[in-house]
């Protein structure tokens, strides 16, 4: 006996799901076998003492990104219009030096991630130069991406999962509201700041 619905059939896995657990594991694995390098010809409490000093570097790395990340938004919130003491300059003219917290946190977390590729890549977004290099590249991509996103796309997925069921059926419908009972004899009053 046939339901009329058709066999589901399977979705088709993406490149990135397939790719990015493999480079994981390929990563973990060369760092393992980098440290027991390391291990082998300086002794293992050289390495101990590498996995400790990157994990303290590291905290310290994000904790003042962290600092300056929020003494940078406290400080544009304090420029908006409105706001007691705020200038005649823009609210979107960012601070001197708030370009690539976000690069740095990065790299402070990859200093404290045990392994020694990973602490040379976190070093590595701790110098200016790179951290601009990868900021211009990733303001280039993003905008890439802006330009050939379709207009309404991210709205249309959230407004099509919103009207339709679970099975896949759409539900059409209409509100209708009974506008010939009386008012409410003691409304709310309105919300205030």
């Amino acid at each position: 006996m046939t339901t009329g619905t058709p066999p589901p059939t399977a979705q088709r896995r993406s490149r990135a799901r397939t790719f990015i657990p493999l480079a994981v594991a390929a990563w973990a694995v060369l760092e393992i076998w980098l440290l027991t390098v390391v291990a082998d010809v300086a002794g293992g409490f050289t390495v101990l003492l590498l996995l400790i000093g990157g994990v303290v570097l590291g905290a310290v790395v994000m904790k003042s990104a962290g600092r300056r990340a929020f003494r940078n938004l406290t400080e544009t919130l304090q420029r908006m219009p409105g706001q007691p003491g705020a200038g005649a300059a823009s609210p979107a003219a960012a601070p001197s030096g708030s370009k690539g917290n976000g690069f740095l946190m990065l790299g402070g977390l990859l200093i404290m991630i045990p392994g020694l590729i990973s602490d040379v890549a976190g070093l590595l977004l701790l110098v200016p130069p790179v951290r601009a290099m990868l900021g211009r590249l990733a303001e280039k991509s993003l905008e890439r991406r802006m330009r050939t996103a379709t207009p309404g796309s991210f709205s249309d997925a959230f407004q099509q999962a919103r009207i339709h069921r679970p099975d896949g059926k759409v539900v059409q419908g209409e509100v209708v509201r009974d506008t010939d009972s009386q008012p409410d004899e003691n409304p709310r009053p309105p919300l205030t700041p």
